[in-house]
């Protein structure tokens, strides 16, 4: 079925199967992953990678993380590390990004590294990515499949909403089980957290047996999503609010009285798998947002990554 000039797939062998020709033809489709849906292009193809840029509206600047069926895969193109092999074997498949030196002869078009001599690679958990990875053999650069900047698609619905028309195909999954984006871990030197998310910081230090160096605001962009405004609705965000102001909806946590709540038992774990969808929900209304204050622990920190940045002004 096309809706706006895009392809709807579904995820069964047939679907996949298309999906995946169509990434060999260079063009962009939107996946499932357990954290949120990306806008996948052949990492290898330099103007596929261009056209993810184009439809997204995205700073150059700014990375993209490649995906990959499996840790032999990654190994094709960056230079492996102990510390590498401990965090892909505690943690892959699954929601946290690794940024390592490329290989030689590694093929990665220096338009998903922004210039840099780094790759950020990651196995991906959901099912249907891996399969789609698996048919098409080869790396996949999938940042979140919705206009750069605004809030990250949980659901096909989303990204239709926001690319439909620009893009070849949806592959359609049903809605992301962990809701946040992966975390992403830098080794080109010390190990250092360049963006929180679906791992918490505490998991990785105890594989490591080492304390992270932490990126800062003002450091240089080395991996996606670092951009101080992002994931952000149109109209303002407030934080850490006890009640509504104005004309304000607020989106709680815990027993709060509010107009939608990321958890009304206060579990963090629900909480990031509702985030986008609420902020989403919440958009529609076009009043601004007030949110409660979120704990800044384990997946709190991620959440309130991802708050501080929607909440942030917008960059020009």
């Amino acid at each position: 079925m096309i809706l706006n000039g895009t392809l709807d797939l579904s995820a069964d062998p047939g679907g996949i199967a298309q999906a995946a020709d169509l990434l060999r033809q260079g063009l962009l489709v939107a996946f499932a992953t357990e954290t949120v849906y990306g806008l996948g292009g052949d990492a290898r193809n330099g103007e596929a990678v261009a056209g993810i840029y184009e439809a997204k509206g995205r700073p150059s600047f700014n990375p993209l993380i490649a995906h990959v069926a499996s840790v032999e895969a990654a190994q094709r193109y960056v230079k492996w590390s102990d510390r590498a092999e401990q965090l892909a074997a505690a943690f892959w498949p699954g929601p946290l990004t690794l940024v390592l030196p490329l290989s030689e002869g590694h093929g990665i078009s220096p338009l998903v590294t922004a210039g840099l001599d780094t790759l950020a690679v990651r196995v991906p958990a959901h099912g249907t990515a891996r399969t789609l990875l698996a048919e098409f053999d080869g790396p996949v650069a999938a940042p979140s499949a919705n206009p750069s900047g605004q809030i990250s698609p949980t659901t096909a619905d989303h990204v239709r909403a926001g690319l439909g028309g620009r893009i070849a195909a949806i592959l359609n999954d049903g809605p992301c089980g962990v809701g946040l984006e992966s975390t992403i871990v830098g080794l080109a030197g010390e190990p250092a957290l360049l963006r929180p998310g679906g791992v918490a910081l505490e998991q990785i230090e105890s594989v490591l047996k080492t304390r992270l160096h932490i990126h800062q605001s003002g450091d240089l962009l080395t991996a996606p999503g670092q951009l101080q405004s992002h994931y952000a609705p149109d109209a303002p965000v407030r934080l850490n609010a006890n009640s509504k102001q104005g004309d304000e909806v607020l989106l709680g946590f815990g027993p709060v009285e509010c107009d939608l709540n990321l958890s009304a038992d206060g579990n963090l774990t629900e909480a990031a798998a509702n985030l986008f969808s609420a902020l989403h929900t919440l958009n529609k209304t076009g009043r601004p947002i007030a949110v409660s204050q979120i704990p800044d622990h384990g997946l709190g920190a991620a959440i309130n990554d991802r708050l501080r940045r929607a909440a942030a002004p917008r960059d020009s």
